[in-house]
């Protein structure tokens, strides 16, 4: 006669005579981008990006709104593109996520992006340009 268990494999509840495989989530795959992004200078630089720029969307704060809402760093260039631009402080964006899908789809200039970087950074650009 079986029983109903907890699995400590899937975590769902099922008879015991059932011999389940655990369930595997993988949120990302398993390419050279991501196994940048596993490093802990990614981690530590991205915690570094989102302090210092007081964990707000940089297009949102200047469009006017100080609001805050859950913020992901954004590679301007594309690490596919420039690997080497993982840590670079100007390739390095806070946005929230309605900006970073825009962003990711060209919808903001990267242009518009590098400078709103460098304002964070307090350097001085020759300004210009919208969303």
């Amino acid at each position: 006669m079986s029983r109903l268990i907890s699995c400590s494999r899937c975590g769902r509840i099922h008879s015991d005579s059932i011999i389940c495989k655990p369930i595997t989530k993988r949120k990302y795959e398993n390419t050279d981008e991501n196994k940048l992004r596993s490093r802990y200078s990614w981690k530590k630089k991205r915690a570094n990006i989102r302090e210092r720029s007081n964990y707000l969307c940089e297009v949102c704060r200047a469009l006017g709104d100080y609001s805050p809402k859950d913020i992901e760093i954004h590679h301007i260039t594309k690490l596919r593109r420039d690997p080497n631009g993982l840590l670079e402080d100007n390739n390095l964006i806070a946005l929230c996520i309605e900006h970073h899908k825009q962003a990711d789809r060209g919808e903001i200039e990267a242009d518009y992006l590098r400078r709103l970087a460098d304002e964070r950074d307090g350097i001085e650009t020759d300004g210009g340009g919208d969303v």
